[in-house]
């Protein structure tokens, strides 16, 4: 029962219907018997800053922050934690006595799910990333973090690749990260190891393959960040017998890292998972 004492949580979007979120997180606070509750906001753009004041000025506990707010979101904030000054990038904040605090849990949810849930051992892999944007930046960043190999990076944003690779490179070298343009893209897979789309597409039913499927070969492990639709990557991997995986597991998992910032309680995961797939 939602009360006046009950503390709010909740996630900034645009478009946000899709989400989530809000199963996964009101089933831990229940389960735990929390007396909390989290909300999907519809954020524009242009609303943004107006939002943000606004939790402060309702004592909201806390929001994630998703498409297309990680990165504008960032001046509007009292603090960056380190993981996220690093990637640029935040999905996470916590109001902390009026002090806003924004973190980024993306990357530590990404690496848990690829690593623990689909067993990908990462010292040594060749990597080819699609995306340079909020959840590309944190998913980069990590895998420098877990020593791949290379780290191919790919964006049709010229500018947002070429500042991604930057960083990367800044704190790698040139060897282990390379830029590729799109005739690239066909020799770099034929060399990965692992292919992971973190660009919007597929996040609607009628968007296309991320790739040329004919490019999608049985050496590579596939990691689409979409969760909410089975994209038409996912399901030229599957038709081509690939192994595969949707974005549902850096869901739960980053969604578990910012549960526990808000409540100080550890995450029932596996509530959470149940929440969102109806099975344990």
């Amino acid at each position: 029962m939602i009360t006046g004492k009950t503390k709010v949580c909740g996630i900034f979007g645009y478009p946000i219907e899709h989400s989530l979120s809000p199963l996964m997180h009101n089933a831990a606070f229940k389960a735990l018997e929390l007396d909390y509750v989290y909300v999907a906001v519809k954020v524009a753009p242009e609303d943004l800053a107006a939002a943000i004041k606004a939790i402060r000025a309702l004592d909201l506990v806390g929001v994630n922050i998703t498409i297309p707010h990680k990165e504008a979101v960032i001046t509007l904030l009292d603090e960056l934690s380190p993981e996220a000054k690093a990637i640029g990038a935040v999905n996470t904040i916590v109001n902390c006595g009026g002090r806003l605090i924004g973190d980024n849990t993306d990357g530590k949810g990404f690496i848990k799910s690829l690593v623990e849930e689909n067993k990908i051992k990462l010292p040594g892999k060749k990597v080819v990333l699609l995306g340079a944007g909020g959840a590309g930046r944190s998913i980069g960043i990590s895998l420098l973090k877990n020593n791949i190999q290379s780290l191919y990076l790919y964006d049709l944003a010229e500018n947002r690749r070429n500042s991604l690779a930057a960083d990367l490179i800044n704190m790698s070298s040139k060897k282990k990260v390379k830029l590729l343009g799109q005739d690239e893209l066909h020799q770099a897979l034929k060399n990965a190891d692992i292919l992971i789309n973190a660009t919007p597409v597929g996040m609607k039913a009628t968007d296309p393959c991320v790739v040329d499927p004919a490019l999608l070969t049985k050496k590579l492990f596939i990691y689409d960040i979409v969760y909410n639709y089975e994209t038409a990557l996912l399901k030229e991997a599957k038709r081509k017998k690939i192994k595969c995986a949707n974005g549902l597991g850096m869901l739960v998992n980053q969604g578990a890292v910012s549960f526990e910032l808000w409540t100080g309680k550890k995450a029932p995961l596996q509530i959470m998972r149940k929440a969102l797939t109806g099975k344990r």
